[in-house]
């Protein structure tokens, strides 16, 4: 095993080899970007402390930004017999820069380094789902607008219960991805803290700048326990997960509703040709394939975050083997979510409205409370208003007035509050783009020679 980092000289069973390593070669492509800037990193902090010279710095962080660009283009390879991305990465370093390569790994762990990493990238990801929740959410918003007006039998216990429309069934949903961007807001500061300089778990016993190397990675704080690094394995990748299964519950509704008002006994809802598949033995069929598919996507979510949870949980403190089996599901469930938000937001502006069919099934038992309040607004007691609309349903004399009494207070019917909503939309959008950019400008410092 004279390729890993902690090889020594002694053989090694291949099958042990092969089980421990697992598919850490195949893994590790998505954390080398992310490795290699972390890296980038810590070698401008070694030579700031004197713990490495300034040329070797130099040449050390420009091989870096070279393979942080080929870890973008997918042309980085590791190779099985490296184990992992830090083993590839340091092996890069020491063939392309000779024995500043060897110098690098310096006053940190694999264990340390691969949580700044792991940070790095979840970082990255909660930035990139924000944007596209926030897409999705403006793709609700424009919906409700349009349809705002549009009569909508509204369902308690699936059966018709007061009168709605496709505007308030579209802001529920822009508003329920509204209130996941306060939740972003407290999942990245969590991830806000540099781990880097807890090494194995313990720090090391040289004069390393820990928040030299936050400030230069954009974080606002160092995550000062280094116990507490390790003891965080799991602990950051389900409040990230935990987040998009948040957003999944929501969609997951609007995916079950779309999968019923479409079906031919309601028709409320169409789908595009484009957007539905057929059938290899029934002519007829466009199935909403799609809808099934996302709705399963949000439980698959679930099941993932699960087994986040499953793997970490149940062990004592500081690191164990057991973390490397964490970084295949949370990898999985991240590119999961951005796929069923990509594939929504196209989805909702495409639903075809049916609303002569909404409409007529709009019929006048929807406005029983509404003419109990107005006989309410006649001076009756609510319960006794209650009680006559009752009868009038009993005895088929009911006539309410249609028009009587219309919901005008916010988030009513008539006044869905979308103005509010597009202001806290644009509001979060801002946060992340300024987010972004600061993330971005941190980058290019650590780059710059």
């Amino acid at each position: 095993m004279a390729d890993t980092l902690w090889g020594k000289g002694l053989p090694l069973d291949a099958a042990i080899h092969r089980f421990t390593v697992g598919n850490d070669p195949v893994v590790d492509l998505a954390l080398a970007p992310h490795d290699a800037l972390g890296s980038a990193a810590h070698a401008r902090m070694l030579a700031r402390v004197g713990l490495l010279k300034d040329a070797e710095a130099k040449a050390l962080v420009t091989a870096l930004k070279a393979l942080h660009d080929e870890a973008r283009a997918g042309t980085f390879v590791i190779r099985p017999e490296q184990e992992d991305g830090h083993t590839a990465l340091e092996a890069a370093l020491v063939e392309r820069v000779g024995e500043p390569g060897k110098r690098i790994h310096l006053g940190r762990s694999r264990n340390d380094q691969v949580q700044l990493a792991l940070r790095l990238l979840l970082r990255e990801e909660v930035l990139t789902l924000g944007a596209r929740a926030a897409e999705l959410a403006g793709a609700f918003l424009d919906f409700a607008q349009a349809h705002k007006d549009v009569a909508l039998p509204g369902y308690t216990h699936l059966r018709r219960a007061m009168p709605s429309t496709f505007g308030l069934w579209g802001m529920a949903f822009a508003e329920g991805l509204l209130e996941e961007f306060e939740a972003l807001r407290g999942v990245w500061a969590r991830l806000d803290r540099c781990p880097l300089g807890a090494a194995a778990g313990f720090g090391v016993p040289l004069p390393i700048d820990r928040e030299y190397v936050a400030a230069l990675l954009g974080f606002s704080r160092v995550q000062r326990s280094p116990i507490d690094v390790q003891n965080g394995r799991g602990r950051h990748e389900s409040a990230v997960l935990g987040w998009a299964c948040s957003v999944a519950g929501t969609l997951e509704k609007w995916l079950w509703d779309v999968q019923l008002y479409s079906m031919d006994e309601f028709g409320f809802l169409g789908l595009p040709d484009a957007y539905t598949t057929g059938s290899s033995i029934m002519p007829q069929k466009k199935n909403p394939d799609v809808v099934e598919l996302a709705r399963g996507r949000c439980r698959e979510l679930r099941g993932l975050a699960h087994q986040v949870e499953a793997v970490a949980g149940g062990l004592p403190s500081s690191y164990h083997r057991d973390f490397q089996l964490l970084k295949s599901p949370t990898l999985t469930a991240l590119g999961s979510t951005r796929e069923l938000l990509d594939v929504l937001t196209r989805l909702v502006p495409a639903l075809q409205v049916k609303a002569d069919a909404a409409a007529r099934a709009s019929d006048d038992t929807l406005y029983a409370a509404h003419h109990a309040y107005a006989l309410v607004a006649q001076g009756q007691a609510f319960r006794d208003a209650y009680k006559q609309v009752g009868r009038e349903l009993v005895e088929g004399t009911f006539r309410p007035d249609r028009g009587a009494l219309t919901a005008t207070h916010l988030g009513g019917a008539g006044n869905l509050g979308l103005p509010q909503a597009r202001e806290e939309l644009a509001a979060s959008r801002a946060w992340l783009d300024e987010t972004h950019r600061l993330v971005a400008d941190a980058a290019g410092r650590v780059w710059t020679v």
